[in-house]
């Protein structure tokens, strides 16, 4: 059992900051991959930004040099620091990970998705 819980979200004025952050908890062997989606209200969920273990990530065009995603290996948190933030960033922000487990001597890797945290930009 494997819980991700995701904190800081909130309302932010254009232009402002914010830093979301999901923490996994469980029986957790290892963590492959980190990543954030964000879903607005009549679109789909879309990628926002992703990390892997040995630390790559990759970003949406729309994200690049406004967010940054990072990882504390230790704490099975992933960050996502967010700047110069619009409008058009109002969305639910959902934190997702690739975890193994592991029963007996075999290792199993799921997907797991967090909760949601509302991000609204507004004035």
């Amino acid at each position: 059992q494997v819980q991700l819980v995701e904190s800081g979200g909130g309302l932010v004025q254009p232009g402002g900051s914010l830093r979301l952050s999901c923490a996994a908890s469980g029986s957790i062997f290892s963590i492959s991959a980190m990543g954030w989606y964000r879903q607005a209200p009549g679109k789909q969920r879309e990628l926002v930004a992703a990390i892997i273990s040995g630390g790559n990530t990759n970003y949406a065009d729309s994200e690049k040099g406004r967010f940054t995603i990072s990882r504390d290996n230790a704490k099975n948190t992933v960050y996502l620091q967010m700047n110069s933030l619009k409008p058009e960033d109002t969305a639910v922000y959902y934190c997702n990970e690739l975890i193994t487990t592991v029963r007996g001597t075999e290792g199993y890797e799921y997907e797991y998705w967090g909760q949601g945290t509302q991000v609204t930009v507004s004035s």
